[in-house]
């Protein structure tokens, strides 16, 4: 692919909705699961070029909590998936000095599940040079709720710096760039908070075929764009 020239143009921090993994498959006569499992080999090989790029987080939206009301079927298979990820994957990416963190509610899934998720974030390298964050069982409307009975019940009345302390995404960076592939050009409950500023870039391309090319696409737009921040 063509690489461009974009002095401080690559962002930091670039979320992505992995959408259209079911209509994939369904489009090639097989079953839904057969496209999460290319949807998960796509986002594998998609973090790498996007640490390979420099940007140094890479948000990834798996599993929303509304998601979690599909037929029991289907999350089982979801939920191996997230199994045999962290079984084959954890690891190596240690190894390449990348760090694992997790955004969601863990206390809606199966408890071996929250604890490969906790574990991954718990054992990840100090000052990793890439950070793949997981949106598992995650929506901002109850991340936004939770935060403010926190704050309520700690009768605190607070700015903008200490109610983002008390979001999942405490310490990481907004998202500069939001992508989403699948032809739907909605945020569907995805760091709505956070995004307040970001650029969104949206795409026909059904994820499991949303290649590095075309993420390079989506960076070389970004790249072309003047993020003002409400000012002149």
């Amino acid at each position: 692919p063509r690489y461009i020239d974009m002095e401080n143009k690559i962002p930091l921090h670039v979320g992505i909705i992995m959408d259209g993994n079911g209509r994939w498959a369904e489009k090639q006569g097989k079953s839904r699961n057969f496209g999460h499992r290319a949807g998960r080999d796509r986002m594998i090989g998609l973090a790498a070029h996007a640490r390979d790029r420099g940007i140094k987080y890479f948000t990834v939206y798996a599993l929303s909590t509304e998601n979690l009301a599909r037929p029991q079927k289907e999350l089982d298979s979801l939920f191996g998936l997230i199994r045999r990820y962290f079984a084959s994957n954890i690891k190596k990416l240690y190894k390449e000095n990348a760090a694992v963190r997790t955004i969601g509610d863990l206390s809606l899934l199966p408890d071996d599940i929250a604890k490969l998720l906790t574990d991954g974030e718990k054992n990840s390298p100090q000052n990793a040079g890439f950070t793949v964050v997981f949106a598992i069982a995650y929506g901002s409307r109850a991340e936004i709720l939770s935060a403010v009975n926190k704050a309520v019940e700690r009768g605190e009345i607070l700015d903008e710096a200490g109610f983002e302390k008390l979001l999942y995404t405490s310490g990481l960076p907004n998202p500069d760039l939001i992508i989403r592939p699948g032809g739907e050009t909605r945020m569907s409950n995805f760091l709505t908070y956070q995004a307040a500023y970001s650029e969104l870039y949206f795409t026909d391309v059904l994820f499991p075929d949303f290649s590095d090319a075309e993420f390079d696409k989506a960076i070389e737009n970004y790249a072309g764009r003047n993020r003002r921040f409400g000012k002149i």
